[in-house]
C-alpha cells in the first residue's frame, strides 16, 4: 500500500474557481477536507477536527497589499478574502459571519488593472495568501529594532566539547546577513560560574570584558570591528580554564534584564546542567524511570517563568542544546516554548570526536542566523460561526482564547489547533478558515500575512472519511500525544494512539454493509493510517523500553509540538530509496540539474540487500546504508574508496567523482536537501557501524524486542474492533 512517492495531501471537493483560490496546504490544511456538518455526526466519524499551519513559511510569491485601507469586516474582523460574496458593487458580504459591510472607496479602484468599480479583481479578493503593509493603527509602540544577543557557555565542559569555534565561525561569515537595518544591535554574554558581560561602544579600541552580578547597560548598535575582534578572540579567551559550574539562570536574568527595554532574540547556548545560581537543576536520569511522567516535565517552574516574563517583553529564547550527558531538556525547554523560540539539540557533541554533529550545527547556523524573522507578533485563528477553537499546540504563549502571543515568528515553525462543532452547519455549503499574523519585520515594517481556507460542509459520514487527510490526523493526534504523555503517562498516550485507529476504522466498518467482519478495512484516504500510527509509537518521543535517552525524548517530543507536517512526517515515516541503481529513465529536470527519482521503499529489512546500497531520508538526517557485497565501482565512484573494507567508519561526505553514478547520487541527494531549511547531515552506515541501530530502528515495518511487525499491527487492530 506504500506510494511510489510522497503522499499528496488531499483535494477539497470545491468548483474549480474555488479550488483554483484556496490555500496552498503547505501553509495551512485540515484534518478533514469535508467539514461534518454536526458535532454529532463529527464524534460518530472518531477522527480529530483540527488545523496544521505554517504561517510565516518562506514563498517565492507573495502578494504584497501597500493600499492605506485594510478591509475587514466590522462585527468578526475578518480581513477581505476571496471567500466573500459581494451583494452589489458597494457591499460584500463576510465569509465567517455573514455580516454586509460596505465596500470603501478606495477599494473600488484595482492598482493592477489600474481600473476603477471591479472591488471583486482586487488582488486581496484573487488571493487566499496575502501580505498588508499595517498602518500605525496596529502598533502599540514604534516598530522595534532587531536585536539579538548571544549567551554562551564557556565552563570546562563547554570548552572541551569545542562548539565555541563554529558559532565564532559563523557568526563571521553571517554577521553582515543577519536580518536588519541601521537600528540592529547585537550583544555578547558569556557564562560559566560567573556571568562575563562585554563592552562594545562606539570609542573603544577593543572589546572590554566586565564580569558582573548585576547589568544595567544597554546594547549597543553594530560596531563591526569591536564585535569582529570579539568572535576572533572568543574562542581561545577560556582555553584553560578550570570552571566547571554552569550559572545559566544568572546568566538568562542578566539577558533579560538586557533586552526587556526593546524585545529580541536570545541565543542560548549550553552544554550542560545548570548547576549555580537560579534555575540550578540535579540529574533525573534513571535509567528505570526514563519515560515517567514526571520526569517528562520541568522539575522547576523557574525557566517557564522566566520565558513568561520574557514573552511580556517582546523577547524569544532559542535554545541551543550541545551535551555529552544528561541535561534536563523537560525543565530547559521552557525557556523556548513559552517565549516562541526555538530548540536545537546535539547530543554526544565534540567538534573533533563527532563529525556529523559539528557539521549539522554549522549548517544549522548558518540558516538560522540568515532566515526571515519577526518581531512582536501575535497570531488570531478565525472560523465561520458554528466551529470554535478549543486547544492550541507549538511553541507561544496563549494570550486569549484565540490570540497567540509571539515575541518572534520564524519561517520554520509549526503550529496546530484542535476545532469543535459548537452549531450545526446545516444552513451552509461550505466553511471557512482565516489566520491572521500581524509582526514588525526585521526592516521595522509592520505587516500582517493573512492565510484564508475554504471547505466544503457534508452530512453522511462516508463523505467525512472520504475527505480524511491522514498526514494531518496524524501530526494532530502526535500533538494530542504529546500532551497526554506528560498530563497523564506514556501508556496512556500510546493506547489513545491506538485506539483513534480502531475507533475510526470500527466505525467505518460499521457502516459500509456487505463487509466480512472478519477482514481489516479501511477507506482509501486512511488506508496509511495504521502504518503511520505504528510508526509513532516508534518513534522516540513514544516508545517504550529504556534505551531512549529521556533528553533525546524530550527533545523529540519538543519537535512534535513545533515542527511544520512535511517535516514532522519524515520525522515519524522516514523515506527509504535503493541508490545504487539509479538511473536516467525516471527522472525529473530542476534548474537544468537531472533528478533521478527512484521508488519509495518499504521500511522493512527484507527490502535491504547486502548487494545493494540504500538511502533513508529522516528528515534532519539521511543514513547511507552500504550493503557488505555492495558493487566494488558503486563504492569507489560514489564513496571514493576501492571497496567496502576501506571505507572508514564515520563518513558524512560524498566526494565529487567524475562518473555518471556519482553525479546521480549527488543530484539526487542535494534536491531532497534542498526541500527543507534545515540541511540534513549525511552518515554512511556499515554493519559494523555503531550508528546501525540508529538506521535500524527506523525500519518501522519491523519486529522490535518491544514492538509490533507491521503484520502483527494491523491483526492486533483487527481483533480490537472483533472484540
Amino acid at each position: 500500500i506504500l506510494p511510489v512517492s510522497s503522499v499528496p495531501a488531499p483535494v477539497p471537493n470545491l468548483n474549480s474557481e474555488l479550488r483554483k483560490l484556496n490555500c496552498s496546504p503547505d501553509s495551512f490544511r485540515c484534518t478533514l477536507t469535508n467539514i461534518p456538518q454536526t458535532q454529532a455526526l463529527l464524534n460518530k466519524a472518531k477522527l480529530p477536527l483540527g488545523l496544521l499551519l505554517h504561517p510565516f513559511r518562506d514563498l517565492t510569491q507573495l502578494p504584497v497589499i501597500t493600499s492605506s485601507t485594510i478591509v475587514r469586516c466590522r462585527s468578526c474582523r475578518t480581513y477581505i478574502n476571496p471567500f466573500v460574496s459581494f451583494i452589489d458593487q458597494r457591499r460584500w458580504k463576510c465569509n465567517l459571519c455573514y455580516r454586509v459591510n460596505d465596500v470603501p472607496e478606495e477599494f473600488m479602484y484595482n492598482p493592477l488593472t489600474r481600473s476603477y468599480g471591479e472591488p471583486h479583481k482586487r488582488p486581496e479578493v484573487q488571493n487566499s495568501t496575502v501580505e498588508f503593509i499595517a498602518s500605525s493603527d496596529y502598533m502599540l509602540r514604534p516598530p522595534q529594532p532587531a536585536v539579538y544577543l548571544f549567551v554562551l557557555d564557556v565552563s570546562h565542559n563547554a570548552v572541551e566539547a569545542g562548539y565555541l569555534t563554529i558559532v565564532c565561525q559563523s557568526l563571521l561569515e553571517n554577521l553582515d546577513k543577519l536580518p536588519g537595518d541601521s537600528r540592529t544591535r547585537i550583544g555578547f554574554i558569556t557564562f560559566d560560574s560567573t556571568v562575563q558581560f562585554y563592552n562594545l561602544q562606539e570609542g573603544l579600541s577593543q572589546p572590554q570584558m566586565l564580569i558582573v552580578s548585576d547589568i544595567d547597560g544597554k546594547l549597543e548598535s553594530l560596531n563591526y570591528l569591536l564585535i569582529k575582534d570579539l568572535l576572533n578572540a572568543l574562542p581561545n579567551m577560556f582555553t584553560n580554564t578550570r570552571e566547571t559550574h554552569s550559572a545559566l539562570g544568572p546568566a538568562l536574568q542578566a539577558a533579560f534584564k538586557l533586552m526587556s527595554p526593546t524585545g529580541g532574540r536570545i541565543s542560548v547556548f549550553q552544554t550542560q546542567l545548570p548547576s549555580l545560581g537560579a534555575g540550578l537543576l540535579h540529574s533525573r536520569e534513571d535509567p528505570n524511570q526514563r519515560s515517567s511522567t514526571k520526569h517528562l516535565g520541568p522539575a522547576t517552574d523557574f525557566y517557564k517563568k522566566l520565558a513568561l516574563d520574557c514573552s511580556g517583553q517582546q523577547i524569544a529564547v532559542d535554545l541551543f542544546l550541545l551535551s555529552s550527558q544528561y541535561s534536563d531538556l523537560a525543565s530547559l525547554a521552557c525557556m523556548s516554548k513559552y517565549s516562541a523560540g526555538c530548540i536545537y539539540y546535539y547530543p554526544s557533541f565534540h567538534r573533533t570526536h563527532n563529525p556529523a554533529q559539528a557539521e549539522k550545527l554549522q549548517k544549522d547556523l548558518k540558516r538560522y542566523l540568515t532566515r526571515k524573522i519577526g518581531f512582536e507578533a501575535v497570531m488570531r485563528i478565525r472560523c465561520t460561526k458554528g466551529l470554535s477553537i478549543h486547544t492550541f499546540h507549538g511553541n507561544f504563549f496563549v494570550r486569549s482564547t484565540d490570540l497567540l502571543s509571539l515575541a518572534n515568528v520564524n519561517p520554520d515553525a509549526g503550529f496546530a489547533v484542535q476545532m469543535s462543532i459548537e452549531e450545526s452547519l446545516t444552513d451552509t455549503s461550505l466553511v471557512c478558515f482565516q489566520t491572521a499574523l500581524l509582526y514588525t519585520s526585521s526592516k521595522g515594517e509592520r505587516r500582517i500575512r493573512v492565510h484564508t481556507l475554504c471547505l466544503p460542509v457534508v452530512s453522511s459520514l462516508s463523505d467525512v472519511y472520504a475527505g480524511a487527510d491522514v498526514q494531518a490526523v496524524v501530526c494532530l493526534l502526535a500533538n494530542m500525544a504529546v500532551d497526554r504523555s506528560i498530563s497523564s503517562s506514556l501508556a496512556d498516550a500510546r493506547d489513545a494512539l491506538v485506539n483513534a485507529v480502531v475507533d475510526s476504522l470500527a466505525a467505518y466498518m460499521s457502516t459500509a454493509s456487505n463487509l466480512q467482519q472478519s477482514m481489516l478495512i479501511a477507506p482509501t484516504s486512511l488506508k496509511l493510517f495504521p502504518l503511520y500510527i505504528l510508526a509513532l509509537l516508534k518513534q522516540k518521543a513514544f516508545r517504550t523500553g529504556t534505551s531512549t535517552r529521556l533528553d533525546d525524548r524530550v527533545y523529540a517530543m519538543c519537535q512534535m509540538k513545533s515542527q511544520p507536517l512535511v517535516h514532522l512526517m519524515k520525522m515519524i515515516h522516514p523515506n527509504l530509496y535503493r541508490i545504487d541503481k539509479l538511473t536516467d529513465e525516471t527522472t525529473i529536470h530542476v534548474n537544468d540539474r537531472v533528478v533521478p527519482q527512484p521508488p519509495l521503499q518499504k521500511l522493512s529489512a527484507e527490502k535491504l540487500t547486502r548487494e545493494g546500497a540504500f538511502l533513508m531520508d529522516c528528515g534532519s538526517v539521511f543514513y547511507l546504508w552500504i550493503g557488505k557485497n555492495c558493487d566494488n565501482n558503486f563504492i569507489k565512484d560514489v564513496l571514493g574508496y576501492p571497496n567496502y573494507a576501506s571505507v572508514p567508519q564515520k563518513m558524512t561526505q560524498l566526494p565529487e567523482v567524475d562518473a555518471p553514478s556519482s553525479e546521480r547520487t549527488r543530484s539526487f541527494i542535494s534536491w531532497l536537501r534542498d526541500s527543507r531549511p534545515l540541511s540534513p547531515v549525511l552518515q554512511v552506515i556499515k554493519d559494523e557501524n555503531p550508528a546501525k541501530t540508529d538506521f535500524f530502528q527506523h525500519l518501522i515495518e519491523d519486529r522490535t524486542e518491544a514492538a509490533f511487525s507491521y503484520y502483527e499491527f494491523l491483526l492486533n487492530i483487527q481483533q480490537q474492533i472483533c472484540k
